[in-house]
């Protein structure tokens, strides 16, 4: 069984559409009709459920040009009385993309982790395969992607029509690789020999956490506050995030071995995932990311 997981990381989701674009090109074919299981969080869940209603790399791409900086507008510095962003532009982006579909409308297992934080646990948002622990398919797509992209502080809950709050899906599974083992294993029943993930990452950074001479450490630390931009930087949250991706990504290479091919991006510096002014570049790194794993990935996907 072949399956595609795509990690959560805000705007760096792009260096993750320019590698699935790139794939596209190759191969001539939509990404959808290589897997058999399409996984993603936050921006992730975005390009996920895109691939899953095949809509084409070179739309979704044009679709984070346009709205990117929208989104990423502040209505608050430090995110202390509101949240930093209004998710405004991101649930427009969202509705304007899959429309009024459901979960129902996609029989292609699509997975999408969230949090609902009013019952206090981590949940995945199921399209309509049969699974048995599938919750509620009469939820739009748009309201489930934007559960998992809602990152705390930074946007507000997701209210899932008046039931539940929901939260970003990469507090737990920022990499949904593991989300796709287990669901190979216990609903379609595949041995671990026979499961297959292609992991495209979102970037892989150097955040800086040098030794000082503060004993004591607090908001400034894990939360920099920027002169004159006046501009909290989402350290602690990135640092979260990218532990979970490469702790699940080193917990699946050991369990698949060479079944499990992981693709990202050296970034060399700090990139936060609200950090619009480096979409170029990110976009460029995803193509030099394909052409440097070309082989790999081609050969991953006819074997």
């Amino acid at each position: 069984m072949k399956m595609l997981s795509i990690d959560g990381g805000g705007i760096r989701g792009v260096l993750a559409i320019s590698i699935l674009k790139a794939i596209e090109e190759e191969t001539n074919r939509p990404i959808a009709d290589m897997f058999e299981v399409i996984a993603g969080t936050s921006t992730g869940s975005i390009v996920a459920a895109s691939i899953a209603l095949n809509i084409s790399m070179d739309n979704i791409l044009e679709s984070y040009k346009t709205y990117g900086e929208k989104i990423f507008i502040r209505q608050a510095k430090v995110g202390l009385f509101k949240s930093v962003y209004n998710d405004r532009y991101l649930r427009r982006l969202l509705k304007k993309a899959f429309g009024e579909k459901t979960l129902a409308d996609i029989e292609k297992p699509l997975l999408i982790p969230a949090v609902d934080i009013t019952h206090g646990k981590p949940f995945i948002h199921r399209s309509n395969y049969g699974h048995a622990e599938n919750g509620d398919l009469s939820i739009k797509v748009w309201d489930a992607v934007l559960s998992s992209c809602s990152a705390p502080v930074y946007f507000p809950p997701n209210n899932v029509e008046n039931r539940y709050l929901s939260i970003d899906g990469g507090l737990w599974a920022n990499n949904p690789s593991l989300v796709c083992i287990t669901d190979a294993v216990h609903y379609f029943n595949i041995s671990l020999a026979d499961i297959h993930i292609l992991s495209i990452g979102t970037g892989q950074q150097r955040i800086d956490f040098s030794i000082d001479s503060e004993k004591y450490w607090g908001v400034k630390h894990w939360l920099p506050f920027h002169f004159p931009s006046m501009k909290v930087t989402p350290k602690l949250l990135d640092l979260a995030l990218n532990l979970s991706s490469e702790s699940i990504s080193y917990h699946c290479q050991l369990l698949l071995n060479d079944h499990y091919l992981r693709i990202n991006g050296e970034l060399g510096e700090e990139v936060p995932f609200d950090e619009v002014k480096y979409m170029a570049e990110l976009i460029d790194l995803g193509r030099q990311v394909f052409n440097n794993k070309r082989d790999e990935i081609l050969y991953f996907l006819e074997n």
